[in-house]
């Protein structure tokens, strides 16, 4: 997964703030590395399979095109006539077909149950997109179930290692305070604990103090509500975890509360912020630019990708358009921008 090109280019593709805005803010590569270093602690804890739930970290964000989910809903709506864009399928483009890396076939190599876990973390598809739903480990993957727990652990290592990386990184920003988190469940009496704690305590020690603490309860409370659900459960094969009908991982109540709380914090003071929303509205039209241009014009597409495209406007090209643009970082797409539609500076 690590060789891949496709994980590489997650150090210049965005997680909230675009690559350029600081060196310290998160990537798509240091937060899949982060989800992954927490999906192999849960997995420790729960004596499963640290390598597969490690996978599924590692890739679940590797079809993510540049400029985060800005670039990702303008991809879907300038591809909306040909079946629009889900950097979930997408993940799943790139290791079964689009990483060529062997001499006889496509894609990374990966076994049904790796695959079955990559397209399921988030839930069984009771309605699989056709690229998934065609594969020919289609049936193996039982994709109206639910998926193995090591799928379902990654899934909320991604929530456990977002709410806390964007918190720091609102923090380093100046979009909130230490202050403004007091009303917070969880969050608000930890701060208050550790000021109490160490009183006078450097401010950046006192926030990587919250977010060492703050993972450690999250990650304490899902291992014994999982092993709660577990008992409940008695699962004696990943098949019965499969049949069970409902996730096996989770949350309790009172902490699944806290990280929705966390959660609609960030989503109003961070993720709407006006400096996050100029980033999202220029990613959006760099994006739409580039896709309307190429899908009129795929002879300026490179000659690896107009040769898999059609006439202008083609599904053919569309398919082409999509793979390349989505394979883009953030400086790539606003290298390639520029070369197609400045007309001063032109480089070839």
């Amino acid at each position: 997964m690590v060789h891949s090109t496709a994980f590489r280019r997650l150090e210049y593709k965005t997680q909230v703030l675009v690559n350029f805005e600081g060196d310290h803010y998160r990537t798509r590569l240091t937060h899949s590395l982060e989800v992954a270093q927490i999906a192999r602690t849960l997995a420790r804890a729960l004596r499963l399979d640290e390598d597969l739930a490690e996978a599924v970290a590692l890739a679940h964000d590797l079809g993510h095109c540049p400029f985060g989910h800005a670039g990702e809903w303008a991809l879907d709506a300038a591809l909306a006539g040909f079946g629009g864009f889900d950097h979930n399928v997408q993940t799943f483009r790139v290791v079964t077909r689009l990483e060529q890396r062997y001499a006889l076939f496509d894609g990374l190599n990966l076994s049904a149950v790796t695959l079955e876990s990559l397209v399921k973390h988030n839930g069984p598809l009771a309605t699989p997109h056709p690229v998934i739903a065609q594969h020919p480990s289609a049936e193996a993957m039982q994709l109206d179930r639910q998926p193995p727990l090591e799928a379902q652990l990654a899934a909320i290592a991604d929530d456990i290692a977002y709410c806390n990386h964007d918190m720091d990184d609102g923090l380093r920003a100046g979009f909130f305070g230490l202050d403004d988190l007091a009303h917070l469940p969880v969050v608000g009496p930890l701060v208050a604990e550790i000021e109490a704690t160490y009183p006078g305590v450097d401010r950046r020690r006192l926030i990587h103090e919250v977010n060492r603490r703050l993972i450690d309860r999250m990650v304490a409370d899902l291992v014994a509500e999982t092993e709660r659900r577990l008992l409940e459960v008695s699962p004696r094969s990943v098949q019965e975890v499969r049949d069970a009908g409902r996730p096996l991982a989770g949350f309790s109540i009172e902490m699944a509360d806290a990280v929705q709380a966390l959660r609609g914090f960030l989503h109003e003071r961070m993720y709407r912020h006006y400096k996050v929303n100029r980033m999202a509205r220029t990613a959006r039209q760099l994006v739409t630019e580039l896709v309307e241009l190429l899908l009129a014009a795929p002879d300026c597409l490179p000659d690896r990708w107009q040769a898999r495209a059609g006439a202008p406007g083609s599904p053919a090209t569309a398919d082409a358009v999509r793979d390349y643009v989505a394979g883009m970082t953030d400086r790539f797409a606003v290298d390639e921008h520029d070369r197609l539609f400045k007309l001063t500076g032109f480089r070839p």
